[in-house]
């Protein structure tokens, strides 16, 4: 692998109170397999599919009591230190970090204007996803948020992108380019979303059926969110772990058509 483009997402973890749980569900959802727990890193535990490191799980650091579990997503990044201040000129808050994680790589947490939490990472040995795109792996997230045009305004100005914005009536919905390749999304949360529901980074992982994704993870404990719907992007559905984390389930192999119009934002 060779490190990825600024702003490129590369890698997602999660924090579990649960970790043993939260390792038999995604195993079931998703196909993960797990390596051992690095005790020396807080028992930091890769996730694996078909042998290539895809996410990582981690027990909450001692002290915490009880965190809400949830997804989250890095962006990569040359220079840690140089993103960490520009999260902060552009209004965002710099809330762990910059923190060097021995030879893999240096890590921060923030926080954009409008409450969307994210990481970034600077890579060393650990550049990052082994596999994206495939069946039980990170393929796309995007930007969920209340004040769209504050969040826009702050992401294109800490990453290089490109904003692009599809042309609907119904959704406010901006693509966000690194160079030619769109590596992330922003959708404006509607009004049908819980008052409650906090801002957030969506995670999209892949499988080969949706609906079936579906049933193993109810059946597991999950809770449905949204869906099975199908889209022109893929089949999809919304769907929590049984300790709240939420995630979306994409396929890709059932498309519908009509595919979007797109303008610079």
């Amino acid at each position: 692998m060779t490190a990825l483009p600024e702003g490129s997402p590369c890698w997602a973890d999660a924090m579990f109170t649960d970790v043993e749980g939260a390792k038999a569900f995604y195993g079931e959802v998703l196909g993960w397999t797990f390596g051992e727990s690095a005790s020396e890193f807080g028992n930091y535990t890769q996730a694996y599919k078909d042998g290539k490191a895809v996410a990582a799980v981690v027990p909450p650091m001692p002290g915490e009591e009880g965190p809400r579990s949830a997804w989250c997503l890095y962006l990569a990044s040359p220079d840690a230190a140089a993103t960490a201040q520009k999260v902060r000129d552009n209004g965002g808050e710099v809330l762990m970090g910059p923190m060097r994680v021995d030879d893999f790589g240096t890590m921060l947490i923030a926080r954009d204007p409008t409450g969307v939490t994210f990481g970034v990472w600077q890579a060393g040995v650990h550049e990052g996803f082994e596999a994206s795109g495939e069946t039980g792996t990170y393929c796309w997230a995007e930007i969920f948020t209340r004040e769209p045009e504050r969040s826009d305004a702050f992401f294109t100005s800490v990453f290089p992108y490109r904003a692009r914005r599809m042309v609907s009536d119904e959704v406010d919905f901006v693509a966000l380019q690194v160079g030619e390749n769109t590596v992330l999304g922003r959708l404006k949360m509607s009004d049908q979303v819980p008052a409650d529901a906090p801002p957030s980074i969506n995670l999209y992982f892949g499988v080969d059926d949706c609906d079936a994704a579906v049933e193993r993870a109810t059946r597991n404990g999950g809770v449905l969110r949204f869906g099975p719907q199908t889209t022109p992007f893929g089949r999809l559905a919304a769907v929590s772990d049984p300790q709240g984390a939420s995630f979306v389930l994409l396929d890709t192999g059932t498309t519908a058509g009509g595919m979007p119009e797109w303008k610079d934002a």
